[in-house]
């Protein structure tokens, strides 16, 4: 690492023959405009304006420069600059559609905050929006690994930044908590073809600047829906690649009507056949917009929706199917008790094998968000939000189920001819039947040298359980859609933050925020293994946050931070936890940042250590839902470096890379097997100094992007993930493999008259067909030897998508 931190220390004295931009940026009431953006295009090199409406940037080329302004709630303004000008004055005008931004505010993090950050725009999404999920359009992501059930990118998709799930990234949209409050993770496969809807995505690496929602304890990804444009479109998309993967996409918004209203739309869907056996997916959803646009205030309203029908793959593939062996394929069916049935489609399959063969073993929910957003400007210097949000989700998953016993229904054994019959072939389905809703707010004042911004939010979940059982071989004393087990759990939550940006002096900035939040989540009623529910917990937590931000010269800054994040267990860390009730946990994250922009490069090194109380991690195993078993460890600890560069080598070649070295450590970890030899006796094993499960310790990204000929450019994507550990016990027979996978896209768009614009992608996905696993999950257990059995979530091989793009 001394050897990264040299070379970047000899970057920043490669500035000697640099010349220098000045101005002053104002309103068209001639008053100076504090925190403009001022770019140079097609370089790294940015700036903003301080509180008397400055900026100083430094261009190392001669001649003409195009330079790009924006503020929140103005035209966005560029001009020519020749870089030997002495001063500027630029002079913005108000667009009451860009006052919408004021939304995502409180959740962004910019060039000047202490934080680990990375920001898509509109053209960075659209390049990628071909029909995977949006865990895969972030794939290029540093620290980040992607996954799907169906092995393709679409259906149930996955993503791990540091090595942490989705459980533990807080999500937002437009500022509202997009994690669910009860098992706290995001499902994309309920937002189908979301993207489409997207201005930008931001990921913080850390803690970051998260606010509402559930804690960060890895990374937090914020979400913001398209901004209402100023002229009429429609625009329509159509993909198309293997496995039958299809995705139809329309859009349309009005432009402003009248100086003030504006409505958009679209409507999408994606259907697949899936990599892995029988994994389809059938995919609806649409998003609609409308607001009204003031000289001062706006009213926007947000509506979405998702409805998925998913064939089940959670089960995943048994190690004898990924090496495809028809020895260990028996000896697994043997130990894990399967039928002649099951057996035969498991030594009929290969990796691409899925336990269920049921042809209606579906997953079947539907979602509906509702977003209310009033934003005010009251000054240049005084802006905020109050955003109301409504979430109902409703669905099922079905299952088919042999042999199952009555009692385990709380049905009665049935008697035929005296002759008592104790259990039954049935489909059962279980339910979830769930709201959300509440309310966010926030205030940003600007003065001085300062920036202050107060916020909240006060939120409620209720989520009913129940499960029914609708066809039974023997029906016994079971009704008609006979509920077998219910239960509610409700969740009620309040944070209140407050910020401070302080421009110490020209160089220095001081960041400082904290947050406290409350938490009170009641779960009564009958699990589905008919335990009875009872929890009753509360939460009251302060997350403080501070850093510096320090401006070595216009082109180079360095920051610092310390933010300490709390987060309570999940609905399963309470259900799955047996007799030891979960602990909430607390993570201390330090971050240390060096980055440098220049007209034709920019570099950055991060090294963080993420410093864990009590954390929550899987023990390899999955519960009867497919979620990760967890367990609290007393200490454990993610340390790493990430190194990232960008580099414009010629006017048509740039090549952008970033990789990852981290440790992932439990200091202590009790391993637990269970041994059913002679009834039931549990085997402890102590291991000090353990790999944390699924925290690989390389990984490394790639992107290279040639423009052939003018509209028509090629990239090479390519990813190289470490080994991960499929538990915390270290043991090398229980690991995924590294792989290194490499994707070529080719993007071509052209202009008609009667066009705006018509644009043609083709990806060749895994370009030279390795066959890889990118997550897993492991159990053991004894009954006369030890049985490990790993399973493994293959992804697929070349496979390819296309897409057309034609926008009116």
């Amino acid at each position: 690492m001394k050897n990264w931190l040299s070379i970047l220390f000899l970057f920043i004295g490669l500035n000697n023959y640099a010349q220098t931009i000045n101005g002053t940026v104002f309103n068209e009431k001639n008053e100076p405009l504090t925190g403009a953006t001022v770019q140079i295009e097609n370089t790294f090199i940015g700036t903003f304006t301080n509180s008397n409406g400055k900026f100083s940037l430094d261009a190392t080329q001669a001649g003409d420069v195009i330079l790009v302004i924006s503020f929140l709630g103005y035209e966005p303004f560029e001009m020519a600059v020749n870089s030997a000008n002495k001063s500027l004055k630029i002079v913005l005008q108000k667009n009451a559609i860009q006052q919408s931004e004021v939304i995502i505010y409180g959740t962004r993090a910019n060039s000047e905050t202490p934080t680990a950050h990375q920001t898509l725009n509109k053209k960075d999404i659209e390049k990628l929006n071909i029909g995977q999920d949006i865990p895969f359009i972030l794939n290029q992501t540093p620290s980040l690994v992607v996954s799907s059930d169906a092995g393709a990118g679409v259906g149930y998709t996955d993503m791990r930044i540091r090595g942490t799930d989705v459980t533990r990234i807080n999500v937002t949209i437009n500022g509202i908590p997009l994690n669910d409050p009860e098992s706290q993770g995001v499902y994309w496969v309920n937002m189908p073809d979301f993207s489409s809807s997207l201005q930008s995505i931001q990921v913080q690496r850390g803690v970051g600047t998260s606010t509402n929602g559930s804690a960060a304890f890895g990374a937090s990804v914020n979400l913001q829906t398209n901004n209402n444009a100023n002229e009429a479109y429609a625009e329509t998309n159509v993909s198309y690649g293997s496995f039958n993967t299809q995705k139809y996409t329309a859009l349309f918004g009005t432009g402003l009507l009248n100086n003030h209203w504006a409505f958009d739309g679209r409507f999408s869907k994606i259907s697949s056949d899936g990599y892995i056996d029988r994994a389809y997916s059938d995919l609806t959803s649409y998003y609609l917009s409308g607001g009204y646009y003031g000289k001062m205030s706006t009213i926007k309203a947000v509506h979405f929706s998702g409805k998925e029908q998913t064939y089940q793959a959670w089960w995943g593939t048994p190690e004898s199917a990924l090496n495809n062996d028809e020895t260990d394929k028996l000896d697994y069916a043997s130990s894990e008790g399967l039928s002649a049935e099951q057996t035969t489609n498991l030594l009929n399959s290969d990796r691409r094998y899925n336990h269920y063969l049921y042809e209606n073993e579906v997953d079947n929910y539907g979602q509906n968000h509702y977003q209310l957003h009033l934003t005010h400007r009251f000054n240049t210097k005084v802006y905020g939000n109050v955003s109301l949000h409504y979430t109902h989700g409703k669905g099922y998953f079905e299952q088919y189920k042999e042999n199952e016993d009555f009692k385990d229904y709380g049905l009665q054994n049935a008697t035929f001819n005296s002759d008592t019959v104790t259990s039954t072939d049935l489909i059962r389905r279980r339910w979830l039947d769930n709201d959300f809703y509440g309310a966010v707010y926030n205030l940003n004042i600007e003065f001085d040298k300062n920036t202050i911004q107060f916020g909240g939010a006060i939120n409620k979940y209720s989520g009913s359980h129940f499960g029914e059982i609708i066809w039974a071989d023997i029906s016994s004393n079971a009704d008609f859609n006979f509920k077998y087990y219910d239960n509610l759990g409700e969740k009620e939550e309040a944070c209140f933050y407050a910020k401070l940006n302080s421009s110490l002096n020209s160089n220095l900035n001081l960041f400082v925020d904290i947050q406290t939040r409350f938490v009170n989540y009641k779960a009564k009623g009958i699990d589905n293994d008919l335990r009875t529910i009872s929890i009753d917990k509360e939460y009251a937590f302060i997350n403080p946050k501070a850093g510096f931000n320090y401006k070595i010269n216009t082109n180079n800054r360095a920051f610092f931070s310390v933010a300490f994040a709390n987060r309570e267990p999940t609905r399963s860390d309470f259900l799955d936890a047996g007799i030891t009730e979960p602990k909430p946990e607390l993570l201390i994250d330090y971050e240390l940042g060096l980055e440098q922009k220049t007209l034709k490069y920019q570099s950055a090194i991060n090294v963080y250590y993420m410093d864990y109380n009590n954390q929550l991690v899987s023990t390899g195993a999955l519960n009867d839902v497919g979620s990760s078993i967890k367990t609290n460890v007393d200490e454990s600890f993610r340390a790493g470096v990430e190194i990232s560069l960008s580099y414009r080598l010629f006017k048509n070649l740039s090549w952008s890379a970033n990789y990852t070295y981290s440790q992932n450590i439990i200091k202590n970890f009790t391993s637990v097997v269970y041994d059913y030899t002679n009834g039931f006796d549990v085997i402890e094993t102590e291991i000090k100094n353990t790999q944390i499960a699924l925290s690989p310790s390389h990984i490394a990204k790639s992107n290279i992007n040639f423009s052939l000929v003018k509209n028509l450019s090629l990239s090479l994507q390519s990813s190289l993930i470490g080994k991960q550990y499929l538990d915390n016990t270290t043991n090398e027979n229980r690991t995924i493999d590294s792989y290194f996978v490499n994707d070529l896209v080719l993007n071509y768009s052209f202009e008609k008259e009667l066009l705006k614009k018509v644009s043609f992608t083709l990806a060749m996905n895994n370009l030279f067909n390795i066959e890889y696993a990118s997550r897993g999950y492991t159990y053991s257990y004894i009954y006369g030897a030890e049985y490990t059995q790993n399973h493994y979530n293959p992804q697929a091989t070349r496979n390819f998508l296309a897409a057309l793009s034609i926008k009116f």
